[in-house]
Parts: C-alpha cells; structure tokens; sequence
C-alpha cells in the first residue's frame, strides 16, 4: 500500500507543477507584450529595470522547460512508474519560483514574495518524493 501512496503522490505532485507552470509559460508566450507591459512597470523602480525584456524570455523557457518535464514525467510515472524525468521538472521548477522570487524581492514586493513560498516548499517536497 505504501508504494502505490508514493506513487500517487509523485503522480499529482507532477501534475500539479505540470499544470502550473504550462499555464503560465504558455500565457507568456501568448501575451507576450500584455505581461512585458506589466512587468516593465513593476520593475520600473527596481535595479532590474533595463533587463525586464531578457530575464521575461529566460523565465518564459524555464517555466515551459518546468512545465514540459512535469507533464512528461506525469506521463512517464502514470504508464512506466518512472519518476527520472518528473524529478527534473520538480528541481526547474524549483529554480523557476526562485527566479520569481528574486525579481519580487528586487521588486520590494514583499507580499507577492511570501505568496510564492508554498509553491517552493511544494517543489521541494516533488524533489524529494522524486528522487526517492
């Protein structure tokens, strides 16, 4: 009973981060301009200002990287119970809520900060129920 409790356990884990960050890559690629608006103002006072337009694309490819691996390690723990490649969409998705964080942080958004500290301490747990 407790491998088939794992089992599930990495299963929702990854299709929880799978969901989350497919979502919200995919809806930086679509409305790339409404979010590089946004976001421009939200940094504006912040020391990441000139650098909006490039950390936007690196985090766009970290999220949908996230995103892909979760959902193809979903796949892969659903019909093989092979959890390698779920493993690795946890831990980029673990550096995409850092990089989320730091630019909050840089941002002086301290509530939107401590918003995206479940989201890592979920990413955490995904690592460890992974690897194991």
């Amino acid at each position: 009973m407790l491998g088939m409790t794992l089992l599930l356990l990495r299963i929702l884990v990854s299709a929880f981060l799978a969901i989350l960050f497919l979502q919200s890559g995919i809806d930086k690629i679509i409305d790339r301009q409404g979010n590089l608006q946004w976001l421009s103002g939200h940094f504006a006072k912040s020391p990441l200002a000139g650098f909006v337009p490039l950390l936007f694309t690196i985090l766009t490819i970290i999220e949908v990287a996230a995103g892909a691996l979760s959902g193809i390690g979903f796949l892969a723990l659903l019909f093989m119970h092979n959890s390698t490649i779920a493993f690795y969409g946890a831990i980029v998705s673990s550096v995409a809520i850092l990089c989320l964080f730091f630019g909050q942080r840089m941002a002086k958004e301290y509530a939107g900060a401590a918003i995206l500290v479940p989201y890592f301490l979920v990413t955490l747990v995904a690592i460890y129920l992974l690897a194991h």
